[in-house]
């Protein structure tokens, strides 16, 4: 398919754009085949670009027709008076991905509904190969540049440093042992391909269990996987017992830390899946702390921006509708269970096992935030990348279902919920609490939430590596890394306060602790002029020590 195909108009001039904090302006739109663009000439200047939006970015479409009974009581009339009728009008509200409200306001109908059309077919592309990643060309850049900046192999070397207990395994090279991991895994070294293959059988998708996080100060591991498949009859499985025993050293006991409630643990079982028996792992505790996912998080969203949307109420009413949306509660409970897994490995030296269901979301977001609790090294800017590529990218996060929808999408896809923006602001709060110990700002996160809804770039697309493998990402798409990693993208995402910060920073969950993360929920809302003056002082400021 050709996407010039799916544009009816390809431009329309005199078309008003007006988004909230800035005038409106009027201008020619231009429709590519990945971009909205809107060109206003200001007085006495050449062409001036006013708005380019990636046309994934968009989530919603709401078009409005204006003078339409005059448009209709035309309608006996011949077909060539009827489009010359200059009575109708039209406008577009399209609501973002990235949470931006934009009005084009069109001088007739026929433009206004083709240019919607369009942008409808555009924005909701399923063929990954059509999006915009596969055909960004910046010029001077090398396809190849920022893929292989965080690997498995440079992980696993300081561990191999430490102890010998632990070896890469290629068992998953060729995808068949489970779809959703990378082909190299970090196992115990006691245990055998051919039992991991048994073990994998015995776990829901194949994820069994593998290496998350070492501990270097004592040595204590953190493992995660997916839910066993015990059934109702209780099934069990050696080599998966045998591997969890492995990682325990003699007496040593063990967390199994559930992200279900008993209740959905107990019903998972009647469906197949189910928890690990207390009889058949005797030296693991297990500890059910419930994290919402799927729906209940993505209804939760939708109210947190309903509320945020709304004019003209009272500080009353918006609090109530903040409470209700229940957001930041969920944000509480994640930093809870991380805190809860940081502190088994630190303070009772303990290791700790992470699942939930499927193992590729609320787990990840407990096993990502327990290592930036635990480890300086992850609360700088390279060292969180490379967390959020092995794991979440490499570690099998369903990017392209979890983000194919945002917040204002009338029309719900039942994968869809914002995991990875949760797990953005839980960091974003810690931040908060510890202004002085991150290398990177908020900035840094808003754009990596940004590019994993919409971006020119192939770090987020598709659901786990052997499609990203099938799609060929490496060879035909450039990397977000490469770009953020560039010393003129790398100081607009630094801290400029940042003191590395060697101790583990426990952050405190009570709920009057929670904030709204207005620089990111509101941002297209408030002024954020008195911000960026007074980040441009401390830079100042800090440039002059340091000269």
């Amino acid at each position: 398919m050709e996407l010039s195909e799916l544009i009816k108009t390809t431009q329309v001039d005199n078309v008003l754009l007006s988004r909230p904090l800035v005038p409106p302006v009027k201008g020619t739109l231009c429709i590519t085949s990945h971009h909205l663009l809107l060109s206003a000439q200001a007085e006495g200047e050449k062409d001036s670009l006013e708005l380019w939006l990636l046309h994934r970015n968009v989530d919603t479409v709401e078009k409005s027709v204006q003078n339409l009974g005059l448009y209709h009581s035309n309608r006996t009339k011949s077909f060539q008076q009827e489009t010359r009728f200059p009575s109708s009008s039209g406008t577009i509200t399209l609501k973002c991905k990235d949470l931006q409200m934009i009005r084009l306001d069109f001088p007739g109908m026929e433009e206004c509904l083709d240019v919607a059309n369009s942008i409808e077919a555009l924005s909701s592309l399923e063929s990954v190969m059509l999006m915009y990643p596969f055909y960004f060309r910046p010029e001077g850049w090398k396809l190849e540049e920022g893929w292989d900046f965080y690997s498995l192999e440079d992980y696993y070397q300081p561990i191999t440093a430490d102890t010998d207990a632990w070896r890469l395994s290629t068992v998953n090279k060729d995808f068949t042992v489970s779809p959703s991991y990378p082909p190299l895994l970090i196992v115990p070294k006691a245990i055998d391909d051919e039992s991991l293959k048994a073990n994998a059988n015995f776990r829901h998708g194949g994820r069994f269990p593998v290496l998350s996080y070492y501990h270097k100060k004592n040595g204590m591991v953190m493992l995660r996987s997916s839910q066993p498949m015990i059934g109702p009859n209780g099934k069990r499985c050696k080599e998966d017992e045998i591997l969890l025993s492995a990682v325990l050293d003699g007496g040593e006991r063990g967390y199994i830390i559930d992200t279900r409630s008993p209740q959905a643990a107990k019903q998972a079982r009647m469906k197949g899946g189910g928890t690990e028996t207390k009889a058949n792992y005797p030296y693991w505790k297990r500890l059910h702390r419930p994290l919402e996912r799927g729906r209940s998080l993505q209804e939760s969203f939708i109210k947190l921006m309903e509320a945020c949307n709304e004019q003209s109420q009272n500080m009353d009413r918006w609090l109530g509708k903040l409470e209700a949306s229940k957001w930041l509660s969920h944000v509480k409970d994640s930093l809870s269970t991380a805190c809860l897994a940081a502190q088994c490995l630190e303070r009772e030296e303990a290791c700790v096992l992470v699942h939930g269901s499927e193992g590729t979301d609320t787990t990840l977001i407990v096993t990502a935030l327990a290592q930036v609790i635990l480890d300086p090294d992850y609360r700088t800017i390279s060292g969180f990348q490379a967390l959020i590529e092995r794991e979440w990218i490499q570690a099998g996060h369903p990017f392209q279902l979890r983000c194919s929808r945002a917040a204002y999408s009338h029309s719900r896809v039942k994968h869809e919920a914002p995991i990875f923006l949760l797990f953005m602001d839980c960091c974003w709060q810690l931040g908060r609490q510890f202004p002085f110990s991150m290398e990177f700002n908020e900035h840094f996160l808003s754009s990596l939430i940004q590019n994993a809804y919409a971006s020119e770039y192939g770090t987020f697309l598709c659901n786990n590596e052997k499609e990203r493998c099938l799609c060929a990402l490496k060879e035909k798409t450039h990397s977000l890394w490469c770009r953020m990693n560039h010393p003129s993208e790398r100081r607009k995402f630094l801290n400029p306060l940042y003191e590395r910060n060697t101790l583990v920073i426990w952050p405190s969950v009570e709920p009057q602790s929670m904030q709204l993360w207005t620089g990111f929920f509101l941002q297209w809302m408030i002024p954020t002029d008195h911000i960026t003056r007074a980040q441009a002082e401390i830079w100042r400021l800090v440039d002059l020590t340091v000269a």
